[in-house]
């Protein structure tokens, strides 16, 4: 069988995309796969890296503020669509996995065109643009989440949940090792903040403001600052005891692992991997974000008192007072767990891929 997988953009489409790839290949390791993205975009390197072969396309996403920086992004989209349909010519795949990003756009409609059955896998809470558009022509639509047929047509809708990198869920160490191996006592609650990896500023100026007042309530800090803010970040924590500032966490299986209290942003993926692990978690969804979408996907968490939510706004105000409230409250730690557990959908990846073959065989 040949599979083309488009989209990319983020590491929340890319992560996805890749354990669909890798379940592909475990259910049966002659698979032909080809993956389509964004070019310069983190695809072109993350991709490679897996050991799977990527074409970029040169499109880019549409300028909602300003619309006449839209002229050269439209040639980018015509030049996109005339190579999606070489790549179509060349590869000539059995089906065609979307997994959101204006990337997966050019791709998906060639493929509908040629006549190609198409999977769309949509992570978020809140549908993408390029998903809702593709989705009257695609065999099935793969969500994470209830009441998606506001966006897609029920019949095609199939609630899988989200793929996470699988060695998030086979860390066998226990809480104290993971601790041990990142460098903190393990005696002392942890909390994380992850602002992703290029960083967030209203979360890193936010713990600037917090570190001191988590660490004197008895915690220990683990700071993931993001490449972009790495050196300041790592000052506001030099001589500080029990804290390390650190621009990115190759070890996030580890981090699951050894977290009392995890802070993040709201994208899907980590979401996903929140409920997979059963973890509390205040969650502070990003402002620049296509559809407000972050903020859908916290929502969805606190409205089953899963998570806590501070606003991007707030946050500098809200978090150390949020984290110590968590901290000296384990009974809600482990209510926010227990909840977050139980919207875990399993095996993700695997169903994703029941229904590809699905799709193939009709």
């Amino acid at each position: 069988m040949k599979v083309l997988i488009s989209g990319g953009g983020t590491g929340g489409h890319i992560f996805p995309a890749l354990s669909i790839a890798n379940a592909l290949r475990r259910r049966d390791p002659d698979t032909e796969i080809l993956f389509v993205g964004a070019d310069n975009r983190m695809e072109m390197e993350r991709v490679p890296a897996a050991g799977y072969e990527i074409v970029g396309l040169p499109v880019a996403g549409f300028v909602r503020t300003r619309l006449w920086r839209n002229i050269p992004v439209l040639f980018k989209l015509w030049k996109s669509m005339n190579k999606a349909g070489k790549v179509l010519r060349d590869f000539k795949p059995d089906i065609a996995v979307g997994v959101g990003g204006y990337a997966s756009g050019p791709m998906l409609k060639k493929a509908q065109k040629a006549g190609i059955p198409t999977l769309i896998q949509e992570q978020n809470s809140y549908a993408g643009v390029t998903n809702k558009l593709l989705a009257k022509k695609a065999g099935a639509i793969c969500v994470a989440y209830d009441k998606m047929d506001r966006f897609f047509p029920a019949e095609k809708i199939i609630m899988t949940g989200n793929p996470v990198r699988s060695d998030i869920l086979d860390c066998a160490v226990s809480k104290e090792e993971a601790k041990k191996q990142l460098g903190f006592d393990p005696a002392r609650p942890l909390v994380v903040m992850v602002g992703g990896s290029l960083g967030a500023r209203a979360m890193n100026e936010a713990m600037k403001e917090a570190l001191r007042p988590i660490i004197a309530a008895g915690a220990s800090v683990l700071w993931q600052s993001g490449k972009n803010y790495a050196d300041e970040c790592a000052d506001a924590a030099r001589g500080v005891e029990n804290a390390i500032a650190t621009p990115f966490i190759s070890r996030m299986d580890l981090v699951y692992k050894a977290a009392d209290i995890l802070v993040s942003r709201a994208g899907a993926s980590t979401i996903s991997e929140i409920q997979l692990v059963g973890i509390p978690a205040i969650l502070i969804p990003s402002p620049n974000v296509a559809e407000d979408h972050q903020r859908k996907n916290a929502l969805a968490l606190v409205e089953k008192n899963a998570a806590v939510m501070i606003p991007d706004a707030e946050c500098r105000d809200r978090l150390a007072p949020e984290v110590i409230r968590l901290l000296d409250d384990k009974t809600l730690r482990d209510t926010l767990a227990v909840n977050a557990a139980a919207m875990g959908l399993k095996d993700a990846d695997e169903k994703i891929v029941d229904k590809i073959y699905e799709l193939v065989k009709k």
